[in-house]
């Protein structure tokens, strides 16, 4: 199996303020100090990225940092957006692109999350594509429809060389705040239909190397299961990343089911 070191991202979406995200940070710091194996970056709000980006560097924590949104345009007349240039600044790695709340919450289009996730590309930060499918595309059948249209245009115009710097969260819209659970086997078949995909609109060598994480309401208890799949390479967690002890046990999971696969 190609050599993909996990990755799990904690989205803290519009939550924590100045002194939670601190306690939050330090204990994800802290609990991840001696932990190898994996990747793991925090999603604070805006505001809070100058104030947990100084605890990562004052504790030369490996944790990465991220930012859960962008705008395309470099600098301008648009009013409440956040540019590159200025996440950049801040010290921001990596930059979700596409979050299924961004799409169905506030409307954006496949187009504007490709131009937003080429932004971010384009500029050497690590690119995070979310996709997948509501509950009514699934119930209708369209899950692998939906999920490869969403793939396609969001890496529109995307070469091989800023690939390098890609993952992609596949998120089952249905199983996220629903109270229904995809099982092991629902994520690992469309990580294949997505690592297939790739491997179509690149080459192999891409679609291996591509890290494809799992983000539909993770906990730690169904964690392992799910990351021991094939595909599977880590998660996007939402609600059980504002929990420092969770984020961790799932970052540990995440390292674990690393090192057992073949």
């Amino acid at each position: 199996m190609p050599d993909r070191k996990p990755f799990v991202g904690g989205n803290w979406k519009m939550n924590t303020n100045r002194t939670t995200g601190s306690d939050l940070t330090r204990a994800v710091t802290d609990g991840l100090m001696n932990i190898d194996g994996v990747e793991a970056a925090v999603f604070p709000p805006f505001p809070y990225q100058l104030t947990v980006r100084a605890i990562l560097r004052d504790r030369g924590s490996s944790v990465k940092l991220g930012a859960q949104d962008l705008y395309f345009q470099n600098d301008g007349a648009f009013t409440g957006e956040v540019s590159i240039n200025m996440l950049k600044d801040c010290g921001t790695q990596m930059v979700l692109c596409g979050h299924s709340e961004r799409r169905h919450v506030l409307g954006e289009k496949d187009e504007l999350v490709n131009k937003k996730l080429r932004c971010a590309l384009e500029n050497g930060l690590t690119g995070i594509l979310c996709v997948g499918e509501t509950l009514e595309e699934r119930i209708a059948g369209h899950q692998d429809i939906v999920t490869a249209r969403q793939v396609r245009t969001g890496l529109a115009d995307i070469p091989v060389p800023m690939a390098e710097r890609l993952v992609i969260a596949y998120e089952p819209v249905w199983a996220i705040g629903t109270g229904k659970t995809a099982t092991p086997q629902d994520a690992q078949e469309a990580h294949t239909q997505i690592r297939a995909l790739l491997r179509r609109m690149y080459n192999p060598d891409v679609a291996n190397r591509t890290r494809i994480i799992y983000g539909g309401s993770l906990k730690p208890d169904i964690a392992p299961d799910i990351f021991s799949q094939a595909d599977v390479d880590g998660g996007l967690v939402g609600g059980a990343s504002l929990n420092g002890a969770d984020f961790v046990a799932l970052c540990k999971a995440a390292a674990a089911s690393g090192k057992s696969k073949p």
